[in-house]
């Protein structure tokens, strides 16, 4: 499944946060019960912009920002009190930090898990995790591609 969103220079922003919102509709209503998200791409393609409006269309109130310090962010949806777990793996130098976070917790507590720069985890990620890549192209639109790992 693709999902594009425009290139934020070339339109308005009201109309840029409308078509952002509804890539997340999108995106959401393809999930299904399906809960670990990897999120490949590179360094500001916006992979946290793209969590941030997933979990606002899922009923997140909260502050929603990238965990690349504090590696995970915990929310709570407030439509369904589902939990949401947003990880940012950037910073790892060793997968024992991983462990000793207690990641299997985590990823096998049936709460939804977005995975930022999942690359530096790969060999602990669950077997059913989905590859979520986000690509810019040429013209700066982004191409947002959800693959079974």
């Amino acid at each position: 499944m693709k999902i594009e969103l425009p290139n934020k220079e070339f339109v308005r922003e009201e109309e840029w946060q409308q078509r952002l919102t509804a890539s997340a509709r999108q995106f959401i209503d393809a999930i299904g019960e399906r809960s670990i998200f990897a999120l490949y791409g590179k360094m500001g393609v916006g992979k946290t912009t793209f969590v941030k409006a997933v979990c606002e269309e899922l009923g997140v109130t909260d502050v929603i920002n990238s965990p690349t310090f504090a590696i995970v962010n915990e929310y709570r949806s407030d439509k369904t009190g589902r939990r949401i777990y947003h990880f940012d793996f950037y910073r790892i130098k060793k997968l024992e930090e991983v462990y000793d976070m207690g990641y299997e917790d985590y990823f096998y507590s049936g709460a939804l898990c977005f995975i930022e720069w999942p690359e530096w985890i790969e060999e602990i990620l669950p077997g059913d995790a989905v590859k979520v890549s986000i690509v810019e192209l040429e013209d700066g639109t982004r191409e947002i591609t959800i693959n079974e790992l």
